[in-house]
């Protein structure tokens, strides 16, 4: 293929790269010539992800290497300004790119708001490999030492063999510097901090646990519901409204979309349909987004701008046809109007893609000033025995008689260094119906053997124009809102 030179955009000893498009054609493209043989962007050919520019072609030799990339029309990161929940996407679908990385061994080495493009799409592309590397076994430091000041790690500057956690800290400064004076907010601010910390084993190890602190999982194990929240798909398709049984941009079937999504009766409890082939590994997954109004107009899905979005899991071999999903949404009812969900159904990304959204009725929520339920007091672990040497761990309280059959309770669990390692919610109902008067905590959440581990627990009310839920703890969480600790024998 033969191109055409539109512009120069960068010139070094290092790297020369154009605008270019093709001889005979009107698409763009980038071209990037760089000394050196660099292994590394084969490697990203065979890794296609949505949050990374497609590569068209990789030529090798023993001086140089010749890459045509897509040419991703947008702003950098940092460039303008954006809403919180807007920055939450970016660092979501941030997180998932890197995750996909970082499973291929890949370290970008060079994570700077520059990097990160804000596509026309709405969604974020990451460029510039030119310094990315995969670690070496048995090295102790990187042969080259590559990396933007101020955002390179100490590692990079020879003190170590660079991995994951040197993107994690350029992440941190990164995420500092988008968001601005929203990184000061408590709940930003302690995840930021642990990222950029200067001895990498103190930061977070992995870029999966910088998402769970930025979005915590949620599990509900008697209704066979995981709720957590990850990354949406980009999926072009969204845009262009795709519809269940034809073929995404990526090749792969569309799954169906769910069925009758609906608010339940007066709760502000979302349910749907399973669709059976959503997930993967045999547990089904959806995504959900909240919209508010002030009147009762429904909302574009593709323009207007959601509260919030999460994500549901079903339990392992919960995937029957007749199976139906529910999610409480209440805690973010804050605001008098009208309230709608959306949904879809997750696609594997080998078999299927994700389904369209689809559109709840509307909820009328009218309880801003209605009073907030009591927050749940004398907590307690309960431990209990099978006889079998098997221990249960429940988190206890005293005053579940103040609360409804359907009223749920996210209780979170910490560990003794006080990160967060994972939360369980139970409704009242479910509590009662195991006869326990708590809620299980799943084993692997107390993972490590002889640790001790702490909760909190925030109530959700089912009757959101009579009672507000509970709202969320301060950060940092104040000593009077943890139980006892638990020492795991």
């Amino acid at each position: 293929m033969e191109y055409v030179e539109i512009e120069l955009l960068k010139q070094s000893e290092k790297s020369v790269v154009h605008l270019v498009r093709e001889k005979e054609g009107e698409q763009r493209f980038i071209r990037k010539r760089l000394r050196g043989r660099h292994e590394i962007y084969p490697m990203l050919q065979d890794c296609p992800h949505p949050g990374l520019p497609r590569l068209y072609q990789v030529e090798l030799s023993d001086d140089e290497t010749t890459v045509i990339e897509e040419y991703i029309e947008g702003q950098p990161a940092g460039s303008v300004e954006l809403s919180e929940p807007q920055l939450l996407c970016v660092v979501r679908e941030l997180c998932d790119v890197l995750e996909a990385l970082h499973d291929r061994g890949i370290i970008h080495r060079d994570l700077k708001p520059s990097n990160i493009i804000l596509a026309q799409d709405g969604h974020i592309r990451l460029i510039d490999f030119d310094a990315a590397r995969v670690p070496k076994d048995g090295k102790e430091t990187d042969t080259r030492l590559l990396g933007t000041r101020g955002y390179a790690s100490p590692e990079q500057y020879g003190f170590a063999q660079t991995d994951v956690r040197t993107d994690i800290y350029s992440l941190g400064v990164t995420l500092e510097q988008i968001f601005g004076d929203k990184a000061e907010k408590p709940r930003y601010r302690r995840i930021i901090q642990k990222c950029m910390r200067l001895d990498p084993d103190k930061r977070y190890q992995s870029v999966q646990q910088v998402k769970r602190a930025f979005f915590p999982h949620k599990r509900n194990v008697v209704c066979g519901i995981l709720a957590a929240l990850f990354l949406l798909t980009v999926c072009l398709w969204y845009l262009s409204g795709g519809q269940s049984g034809s073929v995404g941009h990526n090749g792969l079937a569309v799954l169906p979309a769910p069925e009758d999504p609906r608010w339940n009766g007066e709760t502000g409890i979302a349910l749907w349909e399973n669709v059976p082939d959503s997930g993967s590994g045999g547990v089904p997954g959806y995504v959900w987004r909240l919209y508010w109004n002030d009147t009762a107009v429904q909302p574009d899905l593709n323009k207007d701008q959601f509260v919030i979005e999460g994500g549901m899991r079903g339990k392992q071999g919960h995937n029957e046809e007749n199976f139906t999903y529910d999610v409480s949404l209440s805690e973010y009812f804050q605001k008098n109007g009208f309230y709608y969900f959306a949904v879809c159904s997750v696609g594997d990304g080998k078999q299927y893609t994700d389904s369209p959204f689809v559109l709840s009725d509307v909820f009328e929520f009218t309880g801003e000033s209605a009073p907030v339920l009591p927050a749940p007091s004398g907590l307690k672990w309960m431990k209990e025995n099978s006889g079998s040497g098997i221990v249960s761990n429940y988190a206890v309280w005293s005053n579940l008689d103040d609360y409804e059959d359907a009223d749920s309770f996210n209780v979170r669990v910490y560990n003794a260094a006080g990160d967060f390692v994972g939360n369980n919610i139970w409704s009242k109902k479910d509590i009662i119906s195991m006869g326990k008067n708590g809620i299980w905590i799943d084993p692997q959440l107390l993972e490590e053997e002889g640790g001790p581990y702490r909760f909190t627990v925030q109530v959700y009310s089912s009757r959101p124009n009579e009672f507000h839920s509970s709202y969320g703890l301060p950060d940092p969480i104040p000593e009077e809102a943890f139980s006892p600790w638990n020492d795991q024998e």
